[in-house]
């Protein structure tokens, strides 16, 4: 979460409050209307709190209009009926609510059967607050079974891991935080995610592994696993380094498997260590929970795991956050139940078709380039053709969004930093219909912006729209 401060100014302007919100008397409600950044002396009615917050939140962009994020939006009232049932349980509790442990584990049952573990019974893993965590996790797995592997030279030796410039910011954040030199592959070309020979070349006695994405947020292409652990099977032969890998599979990891069964990329390949997802991404949950599963319990080392005895239970816990609500582990499961594979696939499956087919409609428009079309992930990226010169992918943000649209604009990172792109995802309720309307109002926009004198972002960095 980004970091807040407190208010700035001395300035403690009350809110206002209609009248009419008074349970009573309208007066008071004038009257009492409750300071903005102090807590009130005493309490409102609840009716009068609800209409405050609710009036501040229209403000907020429409989420199924949102083609920046990739997390879910969309969910049938049944599963909003149960996570409402279990939002006062603690997920950490599993003690006290057993059944909700219960069902947590069948969820990494069914993920490491999903993932072809060799074994899903000797499979481990655990639920977390979303992929960013599941990360952490498995690369503090990663470290701490190279300095295991390295005991005479750890702490004295630096590690590194391995990976994309294209990689989630969370991979930096992991780096950052546990004190692990980030090794990162630049775009180059047309090629915008990791090059697995690249990969390789970088790697020497201190890498602790190679993370792979299965679909880039920057523009939903799969990188290539199969021959990234390819490349590493080669340099054991001729180094000896064996390096893992690490699967990031916050969205592919819910859309592979089902729709590119021929994919090879998760735990078929041996040197596949670890992989996580995010189950509010295309598992098809509400914000937040992921997932993080080990081959096989050797993968991730006992001291890692804590065994607490937490109000009459031995529990053991392998997590960064403790108490969260286990809601969102129940929706999972629900969803599970509720789709099985047949219903996965055919959910995912639309999902593409709509996302190739409003790329090829904005390819028709002929003002644009397409640099995905929406094969893998259902996420494509597009750029302004060569001869449009009265605007750019920015100026088309802005105005898309007065009619309603988060539609993201950024510049790639480094080694294609002159590539700005607007980038769609297309998630379980962005139907053909909404995808009609988005082309509707693009092609409406567009007479406006080819008269332009010129594009009228002036501070790129300022006009990013790219936080995912």
């Amino acid at each position: 979460m980004p970091l807040h401060q407190g208010h700035q100014t001395p300035e403690d302007r009350p809110a206002s409050v209609n009248p009419f919100y008074g349970e009573a008397n309208p007066v008071s409600g004038m009257i009492e209307a409750p300071p903005k950044h102090r807590l009130p002396d005493g309490p409102l009615p609840p009716t009068t709190a609800l209409q405050l917050v609710h009036d501040e939140l229209m403000l907020d962009g429409n989420s199924r209009l949102n083609l920046a994020t990739f997390v879910t939006t969309w969910m049938e009232p049944q599963a909003g009926i149960l996570m409402a049932e279990c939002r006062d349980k603690n997920m950490i509790d599993k003690d006290e609510y057993p059944r909700t442990a219960e069902l947590e584990r069948r969820c990494v049952a069914m993920l490491a059967d999903l993932w072809n573990a060799p074994d899903p019974a000797a499979a481990v893993g655990c639920s977390t607050t979303g992929s960013s965590e599941a990360c952490m996790l498995a690369g503090m797995a990663l470290k701490r079974r190279w300095a295991q592997r390295n005991a005479d030279r750890y702490p004295g030796a630096r590690p590194n891991l391995i990976m994309g410039v294209n990689v989630q910011v969370c991979w930096e954040k992991f780096c950052n935080f546990w004190e692990v030199e980030a090794r990162q592959i630049p775009m180059e070309g047309d090629r915008f995610h990791l090059d697995p020979e690249a990969a390789a070349a970088l790697c020497d006695e201190n890498t602790i592994g190679v993370v792979g994405i299965l679909g880039s947020t920057f523009d939903g292409s799969y990188e290539p696993i199969q021959e990234l652990c390819a490349a590493l099977d080669r340099l054991q032969e001729r180094t000896g380094l064996d390096i893992p890998v690490h699967v990031d599979g916050a969205s592919g990891a819910m859309v592979a498997p089902f729709i590119d069964e021929d994919l090879v990329w998760d735990f078929r390949l041996p040197r596949v260590s670890s992989i996580n997802t995010s189950g509010h991404k295309y598992g098809l949950v509400y914000p937040g929970v992921g997932w993080a599963l080990w081959r096989t319990a050797a993968e991730l080392p006992e001291e890692l795991v804590f065994r607490v005895n937490y109000l009459g239970g031995d529990m053991p816990t392998f997590a960064l956050n403790f108490s969260r609500p286990g809601a969102q582990v129940v929706a999972q499961y629900y969803t599970f139940l509720r789709l099985g594979r047949a219903g996965y696939r055919a959910v995912q499956q639309t999902t593409r078709e709509v996302a190739r087919a409003l790329a090829e409609r904005i390819d028709c428009l002929g003002d644009f380039r397409l640099i995905t079309r929406g094969d893998e992930l259902p996420v494509f990226a597009f750029t302004t053709a060569p001869e449009v010169t009265t605007y750019d992918v920015f100026d088309v943000s802005r105005r898309m969004r007065e009619s309603g649209w988060l539609l993201p604009a950024y510049t790639f990172p480094e080694n294609r930093e002159d590539l700005s792109v607007l980038r769609v995802v297309c998630r379980n309720g962005f139907t053909s219909d909404l995808a009609d309307l988005f082309i509707e109002d693009l092609s409406r926009l567009l007479p406006e912006l080819r008269r332009q004198p010129h594009p009228m972002t002036h501070d790129k960095g300022a006009a990013t729209s790219f936080h995912h």
